[in-house]
């Protein structure tokens, strides 16, 4: 079996618990996963309604059109059956304004806001990081002046390596805690947070086009290719 020596400035010491470790991986790992669940929804949404958009913009389009067919001088149904389809694909284009309107205010802007809590987060995991390198440079240090004959300059820089350690131990512990603490909280928020959003969503996908709107047109009637023929 090979020996393999310890690295270049870091303790002998197990200074923080693999048990701790893991769960600090595990919580961040899952916030990591929701962070790109929430750009990816975030994204998906936007798509969603700008197509939403375009298709109704689309429809009036065509609408305006047909209008402008110079069939529609020469028969007055077919102007009538134009002019219908043209208000109702208007009305249609203005309820879905309204429906992209609400989707933006109740779903798209409350992911906007929380992912923007995510840098903070992974700026505060960078500096628990930094923290936790300077305790164990500074541990590695304490343990070399423990290994050396007690000698008194040796037992003089043994002193002052340790009160070096206490405060970036303390500063370690401090942080490890504080996210050990809040990540769990913040990932378990985001059902209360998300559910008045997805619930908004329902609503504004189930509506359907206000009666009116239909106005002008009757039962729908056989495309020709299907009437039998005489």
């Amino acid at each position: 079996m090979s020996w393999i020596p310890f690295k270049i400035g870091q303790p002998k010491k197990q200074i923080v618990p693999k048990t701790v470790e893991r769960d600090f991986e595990r919580e961040y790992g899952k916030l990591q996963q929701l962070e790109e669940q929430t750009k990816r929804l975030q994204k998906d949404m936007k798509k969603s309604t700008d197509a939403d958009l375009a298709m109704s913009k689309s429809a009036v389009k065509i609408s305006l059109d047909l209008l402008s067919n110079p069939l529609c001088e020469q028969d007055q149904n077919f102007l009538n059956m134009v002019t219908a389809l043209d208000t109702a694909m208007k009305r249609m284009d203005a309820f879905n304004q309204e429906k992209v309107n609400q989707i933006q205010k109740t779903v798209i802007e409350p992911l906007k806001k929380f992912g923007s809590v995510f840098p903070s987060l992974n700026m505060a995991v960078k500096r628990r990081e930094q923290a936790l390198q300077d305790y164990r440079r500074l541990q590695a240090k304490v343990e070399k002046y423990e290994e050396k004959e007690k000698t008194g300059p040796v037992l003089a820089k043994l002193h002052q390596a340790r009160e070096e350690l206490r405060p970036v131990r303390d500063d370690f512990e401090a942080k490890n805690k504080q996210l050990l603490d809040e990540m769990p909280r913040f990932y378990n928020s985001r059902l209360d947070y998300f559910q008045p959003s997805f619930e908004s969503l329902i609503r504004a996908q189930v509506r359907r086009l206000p009666p009116e709107a239909a106005v002008g047109f009757g039962p729908a009637q056989p495309h020709p290719t299907h009437l039998k023929r005489a």
